[in-house]
């Protein structure tokens, strides 16, 4: 996908591998249920991709505009993950995704849990969509 446009049918493919890995590795998550953050970019507005995040029984959480204290990402895995990479160097796309990857599998489910996306949520609603930076 390096280099490659993000289509609507490029991300349902995303979304596809994405439901089978979590089937795979997380057994019974799926039947508890799966919310995906989603902002108004056209590949996550699209029909297509709203009809196969239905087909699977997925729900979507709406990501109000220029929100970024709603990005988890940005917030939280960008920052940690900054720190760990400073200063390493890689020889090519597949190493540094390699690297990513496992220390990605190393994190415990609290730093996950850490980025307290619902809380921020609310915060954001209660202040209908106006930015929240704590």
């Amino acid at each position: 996908m390096h280099g490659q446009t993000i289509t609507a049918d490029a991300y349902c493919e995303t979304l596809r591998k994405l439901c089978h890995l979590i089937q795979n590795k997380r057994r019974g998550l799926l039947s508890k249920g799966v919310v995906s953050l989603h902002d108004n970019a056209q590949p996550h507005t699209a029909n297509v991709t709203k009809n196969l995040l239905q087909g699977f029984g997925w729900d979507v959480f709406d990501h109000p505009p220029y929100s970024p204290d709603l990005a988890p990402t940005d917030f939280h895995l960008f920052l940690h993950l900054k720190s760990f990479l400073g200063g390493q160097h890689f020889n090519n796309d597949d190493e540094l995704k390699e690297t990513v990857s496992n220390w990605l599998k190393k994190q415990a489910a609290n730093f996950y849990e850490e980025a307290k996306l619902v809380p921020r949520y609310d915060k954001c609603l209660q202040n209908f969509g106006s930015y929240v930076e704590k």
